[in-house]
């Protein structure tokens, strides 16, 4: 259901330890999978309780206030406590405030999750309580997507290496110093197809990164936009990359060339001083990693820096949402600055690429990625995917394509 907080039921909402039930894969609707998944920690959810939609620039702020009305209206027995469990909304927000995508909280009927060695079921509806499914069957079938052929999208290759030419001009003429330039490809699925082994490809493939899956968004992410636990509210900006290498010595080698590049150093920075800077209203100790590390991924190496502090105004995760979107690591440096040069360079609407994806409790905490390494599955099977990378003043165009060539291998691996 879709309606304005104010007219929402009042949810019931009862978790119950239970016996782990195995990979959480197999318990996802192979149409409309919902998922949270991280190192052993993860959320699945089944049916649909409530449905919240947002548009426009207010669309994280209105998103803050109603859930904030539902968790009142809700009746809450949750005897375990642990993140995750109680009230939970997965949700999934649009890039761009002018995006046409749709920004969604979903509240599952079911939740089944599992952390540090414990499971449960949470069953949540409007009037009585959902029953509980029969976990011992999965949703039906071996998880196999059936594979798709990537093709550029409304952005060419060609038309790229242009876009990152005039942005580098902008940037040498002091018009911003950093912007993040994305490019599209889109593939085709069949009506009804099964989502769930693209979603385990890349849980199984990328295990330290966010795996999601919220309406269709299905992707892999290594950043986290923020993380809120108890009044501590964490974060870790990744901006910076390079190609790992063909063999240990390479590998090395590129990850030594990203640590002492001043380019990376440089475009790295601004996005860390965008997230202290935003953070800094909402916590006073908010602190950085004193140098960034380099973070291994299958396919990339990354410059890092983890952020956290002490909140000292009550904020929710939510709330933290709408001060930190878009960082600089998405959007570029100053945001307004890059955000109009992005409209201007690029010939599509992002959707919910690069915006928050992640999922929030009845207290408002909750744990939240940028939408990275992600593809967009439309009910008529049209897949899009975008992938980018930050130019600034040193940017070579070529180099930056082949950047968004191996930016883009996740979703093209998961879904071929």
């Amino acid at each position: 259901m879709t309606r304005p907080a104010r007219q929402c039921p009042a949810l019931s909402v009862e978790t119950q330890h239970i016996d782990d039930v195995g990979p959480l894969i197999g318990l996802l609707d192979a149409r409309q999978p919902l998922l949270w998944m991280r190192r052993g920690f993860g959320l699945v959810g089944l049916g649909c309780a409530l449905r919240l939609e947002f548009s426009g620039p207010s669309r994280l702020a209105d998103a803050a206030a109603a859930w904030r009305e539902v968790a009142a209206l809700s009746h809450v027995v949750d005897p375990l406590g642990t993140p995750g469990t109680g009230l939970v909304a997965f949700g999934s927000f649009a890039f761009s405030a002018h995006s046409a995508a749709t920004s969604v909280l979903i509240v599952p009927s079911i939740v089944i999750g599992r952390r540090a060695g414990r499971s449960w079921i949470t069953r949540i509806g409007a009037g009585d309580l959902p029953p509980a499914p029969d976990l011992g069957s999965p949703a039906g079938g071996d998880p196999v997507t059936p594979a798709t052929q990537f093709q550029p999208g409304e952005f060419s290759p060609s038309g790229y290496l242009a876009a990152v030419t005039a942005a580098v001009g902008s940037i040498r003429r002091s018009e911003l110093s950093k912007v993040v330039l994305a490019r599209d490809v889109v593939g085709k699925l069949p009506l009804g197809a099964d989502l769930r082994g693209a979603v385990d490809a890349l849980g199984g493939g990328y295990p330290d990164c966010w795996t999601y899956a919220v309406d269709g968004l299905i992707g892999s992410s290594p950043e986290t936009l923020v993380s809120v636990d108890h009044g501590t509210a964490s974060a870790r900006v990744l901006a910076g990359s390079a190609a790992r290498g063909a063999d240990a010595a390479s590998d090395q080698d590129a990850a030594v060339a990203l640590a002492t590049s001043s380019k990376d150093q440089d475009e790295h920075e601004y996005a860390v001083q965008n997230v202290l800077a935003s953070l800094r209203h909402h916590s006073a100790d908010v602190t950085a990693s004193e140098v960034p590390f380099t973070l291994k991924l299958p396919n990339l190496w990354h410059l890092a820096s983890d952020v956290e502090g002490t909140l000292t105004d009550g904020s929710t995760s939510l709330d933290l949402l709408a001060a930190l979107h878009p960082t600089a690591a998405v959007a570029g440096t100053p945001t307004a600055a890059a955000l109009t040069l992005i409209e201007k360079l690029e010939p599509f609407d992002r959707g919910r690429y690069a915006g928050p994806v992640g999922w929030v409790g009845a207290d408002g905490d909750g744990e939240w990625a940028i939408a990275l390494r992600c593809a967009q599955v439309a009910p008529d099977g049209t897949v899009t995917a975008h992938a980018g990378a930050g130019i600034v003043a040193e940017s070579i165009a070529e180099r930056e394509l082949t950047e968004t060539r191996m930016k883009f291998r996740p979703i093209i691996e998961a879904f071929s």
